[in-house]
């Protein structure tokens, strides 16, 4: 059985206790993993601020090459990445490899970004009086960022954390899921393959409750960047006082489909967006909205396309859905659907339980109130509605606290910018499910989503300070 370690400045170290990692799909136990006290913690950030003193004065064109270095090695080692996916998240190895290909993009854009960290010229002779100065910006690293990362897609949100970081110099502590320490403890050995000074990454890996108060108050931590869901968001925006911070949290996206757009040409990609990874994706395709006048049509070929999917071990390339990340998400679900057909729901099709799957599950005359609408469910079950206009449709989905991501499709070129406006979200997709996001592009979420952007370009404004500089050219 494999038995991790901490990586504390370039070693692998044994911590005093370990936990059991198990398969989501199987039960089985897959590692003992090193268990961090905030000790531990304390000794990766004083390692990562030593570093970064140092990591800073390397040049672009250095942080660059590292980074291309990185993807060269995970193009040769992407099959074996994507089945650690599978055995310690369940995620299908189609799904998985998918992954590797995105996250190796990220640290594509990381690379190409540590060069064109850029500021600009102030025209102070704009001013009043103003004849002899030069006024310029410029971007500055920060030091030690902490980065606390989820379990559903633990290479390329990993990828988000370290790969703008490094582009401008700056150094990380990082502390993976507990569910998906694996896929983060291989990018130690990767990293330091690819030249990554020691000590500028540091993984340690443990209890997100033990772990975060020193995280986020850590004197040397100079940024936080979360991922995970809205209270743990919500505490640790408390904690982290004059620090910067970035909160990618919850969703429950939605879409709308006009009687303008072809069923048959949306069905099978909203069914993609809705199980997807069994739904556990911030911008899974939780409610669909559809024009009444198509609304009978639409729930007949979407149930018909979500009858095909397959549910089954994740290594078996055949399988489209497999198992939910722990039994008790599974409880969870068992517990809302029931309550959602009390109030009235139907089930047209999934609802099917073992112990560790859903199948995949829609459900029609449903509520806003209903928890399966209203809450982020992260399970795979959407909820598909009818509306009369598209007003109403528009004011069912900011109906929720929620606003990462929304869509609509729609032929009508005034009626898909009329939503793009009235959508209270973070990125409004037209013509596509909410689900769609690549490496490059903002991505943070409205009201309770989130704080912050990411996206590489965006993520380097949130990890750097803005410096200005100004010369007088005369005495």
């Amino acid at each position: 059985m494999q038995e991790t370690k901490l990586w504390i400045n370039g070693q692998w170290e044994q911590a005093q206790r370990t936990y059991e990692l198990t398969s989501p799909y199987s039960g089985e136990v897959l590692a003992k993993v090193a268990k961090a006290n905030s000790q531990d913690v304390e000794r990766a950030i004083e390692g990562a601020h030593q570093a970064f003193q140092t990591f800073k004065k390397t040049t672009a064109y250095e942080r660059a090459e590292m980074l291309y270095k990185v993807v060269d090695i995970m193009r040769k080692r992407k099959q074996e990445l994507a089945e650690i996916l599978a055995k310690e998240a369940a995620k299908p190895i189609s799904a998985g490899v998918a992954e590797l290909d995105r996250t190796i993009a990220t640290y594509q854009f990381s690379a190409e970004a540590a060069k064109q960290s850029t500021g600009e010229t102030v025209p102070m002779d704009a001013a009043p009086g103003i004849t002899d100065r030069i006024g310029y910006t410029k971007r500055i690293p920060l030091g030690v960022v902490s980065a606390i990362t989820p379990f559903n897609f633990p290479f390329n949100l990993v990828a988000h954390k370290l790969g703008p970081a490094f582009a401008v110099g700056n150094t990380v502590v990082l502390k993976p899921a507990t569910q998906t320490p694996l896929s983060a403890i291989v990018m130690a050995e990767i990293f330091k393959e690819a030249g990554l000074p020691d000590g500028c990454l540091q993984i340690v890996t443990g209890s997100g409750g033990e772990l975060s108060d020193t995280l986020v108050a850590h004197p040397h931590v100079k940024k936080v960047t979360f991922t995970g869901s809205g209270a743990v968001g919500l505490k640790l925006k408390e904690k982290v006082g004059l620090r910067k911070i970035t909160l990618e949290l919850g969703s429950n996206a939605a879409v709308i489909v006009e009687p303008s757009a072809p069923i048959e040409k949306i069905v099978s990609r909203a069914v993609s967006g809705a199980f997807g990874f069994a739904g556990q994706v911030c911008i899974s395709l939780q409610r669909i909205y559809v024009h009444a006048s198509i609304y009978d049509e639409f729930v007949r070929q979407f149930v018909m396309e979500t009858k095909k999917l397959r549910v089954g071990d994740p290594l078996d390339t055949n399988t489209d859905v497999s198992a939910m990340i722990h039994p008790n998400e599974v409880g969870r679900m068992q517990a809302w659907i029931a309550e959602a057909k009390i109030q009235g729901a139907v089930i047209a099709t999934g609802a099917e339980f073992t112990e560790r799957t859903l199948s995949p599950t829609v459900v029609t005359n449903v509520t806003a109130q209903m928890k399966i609408v209203c809450e982020e469910t992260f399970a795979p079950i959407v909820s598909i509605v009818s509306y009369e206009t598209l007003a109403e449709a528009i004011a069912l989905v900011n109906e929720s606290e929620l606003g990462l991501n929304a869509g609509i499709y729609t032929n009508v070129l005034t009626d898909a910018m009329y939503a793009a406006d009235e959508l209270e979200a973070g990125a409004v997709m037209i013509n596509d499910i909410p689900t769609f996001r690549v490496d490059h592009m903002p991505y943070g979420g409205v009201k309770m989503s989130g704080y912050g952007k990411e996206g590489v370009k965006y993520a380097i404004e949130e990890m750097t300070n803005l410096k200005f500089i100004t010369i007088k050219t005369t005495f």
